[in-house]
């Protein structure tokens, strides 16, 4: 088996293990900071190096390419879009101090790295020849998946903008978020962040991509899981009256 295909193996082994054990374990930012995480740091800065590398590593492993085909450059560009927000806007509009364990931060760190190298091997080098040709572009692959890839990225953006606006300055309390989405889910912004990695992994039609989208599922949903249960304590009838569910309207 070659190297890549037991990264591959390796990821979706992983990412089964990292659902089942999240499910258990809370991880140690946001709401769920925690001194048994070891030394933090600010909530800001980790989310800059958690998700900078993969930013760099994408566009570097494009730059080292042989050749620059036109449809997975377009796969670049939306995929940095992503992460130019993540790494160099959405840390900047955080409110309040919150704190990031560095044992997060890390592990974060590596996991971004390790998935732009998986999905930018795939398109700029191991991709067979005219698997994207100039046709792609009107492929119902790719449509479908640009779509929800920016329906779930608007998602995000708006869920995480009104959970924003329910703290003033330099605010750390806790509020119970309403309004768009969240109206039917107690965690509207990984929604958004599931349905855009799932329309990436749509538009690309590759193993690679669809791996990411179920780590980004495996990651999410039993956090989400949590944060359900958490505000259910919190905030007590006042939130479960409104009977959301956890990350997919309807669904979950």
């Amino acid at each position: 088996m070659q190297p890549y295909n037991i990264l591959l193996l390796v990821m979706s082994i992983l990412a089964v293990v990292v659902f089942i054990a999240l499910f258990f374990v809370k991880a140690g930012y946001g709401v769920f900071t925690s001194d048994r995480w070891g030394k933090t740091i600010s909530n800001r800065l980790g989310w800059v190096i958690m998700e900078t590398p993969a930013f760099l590593v994408m566009i570097l492993l494009w730059i080292m390419a042989p050749e620059k085909q036109l449809v997975p450059m377009i796969f670049l560009v939306f995929f940095e879009i992503h992460y130019f927000q993540r790494s160099f806007i959405f840390p900047y509009l955080l409110k309040g101090n919150s704190k990031m364990a560095l044992s997060i931060m890390f592990m974060g760190f590596f996991f971004n790295t390790v998935n732009a190298f998986m999905i930018g091997c795939w398109l700029f080098y191991l991709a067979p020849e005219n698997t994207y040709p100039i046709e792609w572009l009107w492929s119902p692959q790719f449509i479908i998946g640009t779509i929800l890839f920016f329906t779930g990225m608007y998602i995000n953006m708006d869920s995480d903008k009104r959970i924003r606006a329910l703290r003033k300055p330099g605010e750390t309390k806790h509020y119970m978020p309403t309004g768009g989405l969240y109206n039917y889910v107690s965690s509207a912004n990984y929604f958004g962040e599931f349905v855009e990695w799932v329309g990436f992994a749509i538009l690309t039609w590759s193993l690679p991509g669809a791996i990411f989208a179920l780590w980004t599922f495996a990651n999410l949903a039993p956090r989400a899981n949590a944060i359900n249960k958490k505000y259910a304590e919190m905030f007590g009838e006042e939130f479960t009256k409104r009977k959301v569910k956890r990350m997919i309207p309807f669904i979950y």
